[in-house]
């Protein structure tokens, strides 16, 4: 006598938490090269239907948000499978982004979400080195290579070149918003949906930025059975790296970094 079972249902699942780039010695941000791997294997399993993504992110280099965005969906069109996103704390600017490689984004009620606008900040240390005596000496071979350099007066044509290229960036964003939305947005000239502004899990469903108001283990058994197993993969770090980063020389060279890190989670009281 034979006994057949029937193999239940495998729903891949990554989590993408951090800044958008490069973090540290170690890379310990969100970056291309360092999700390819755990992304392509979510995608290797043949009899798997639907992808999981769980994001939780302020956002960070839009060029890295976009190379992610763009692997995700080159990955599913090639190997027909449905990606579901879910929102964590925050997916917010460049988090919000590759968010939209998913065919449904759920977040939490109060998760952040949006931001869909282009930032660049610095310094002017220019009084404060004439203060204490310091002479600037810079030379450069093209006019334009010392483009807003934080030691010397602001030039308006610099400043005009760096917000021409920022709404470039701009519309490049909000392309990909309408491209993975679609008519699912709601009135975003009117709502302000592309001015950078940010709202709650639940505001942001109204907006048609989100699909609906859950977590990742609820939404999946509910669309899929309780019975299916949600396979959680994690990218593990180098023995070396997780040996060192713990250095005092590791700290602080990181330290920038993480200063860095905190003023983006902070923009979103996190």
């Amino acid at each position: 006598m034979f006994s057949f079972f029937k193999k239940k249902k495998i729903i891949p699942h990554i989590r993408l938490t951090g800044v958008i780039g490069s973090s540290g010695r170690f890379k310990q941000g969100i970056d291309f090269s360092g999700q390819q791997e755990i992304i392509k294997k979510a995608f290797s399993f043949k009899k798997a239907k639907n992808i999981a993504i769980s994001i939780n992110s302020p956002g960070g280099s839009p060029v890295q948000s976009h190379l992610i965005h763009d692997y995700i969906k080159q990955l599913a069109k090639k190997n027909e499978k449905k990606v579901i996103v879910f929102a964590e704390d925050v997916a917010a600017s460049g988090g919000y982004l590759i968010a939209c490689a998913g065919d449904e984004i759920y977040a939490n009620s109060s998760s952040i979400i949006g931001s869909i606008g282009v930032i660049s900040a610095s310094f002017g240390f220019q009084d404060a080195i004439k203060k204490i005596g310091i002479q600037r000496r810079v030379y450069t071979a093209g006019k334009n290579k010392s483009t807003l350099d934080p030691f010397k007066e602001e030039k308006e044509e610099d400043i005009e070149r760096i917000k021409r290229l920022q709404l470039e960036l701009h519309s490049d964003f909000i392309d990909v918003v309408k491209k993975s939305r679609g008519s699912k947005l709601k009135e975003p000239e009117k709502n302000n949906t592309f001015t950078g502004e940010f709202w709650s899990g639940t505001a942001s469903m109204k907006l048609g930025l989100i699909d609906g108001i859950g977590n990742a283990e609820q939404i999946l058994r509910e669309k899929f059975g309780e019975d299916i197993v949600i396979k959680k993969l994690e990218k593990q770090k180098s023995f070396i790296a997780k040996k060192l980063s713990s250095s005092i020389d590791s700290q602080i060279d990181n330290l920038a970094s993480v200063m860095e890190e905190r003023a983006l989670w902070q923009k979103f009281g996190l």
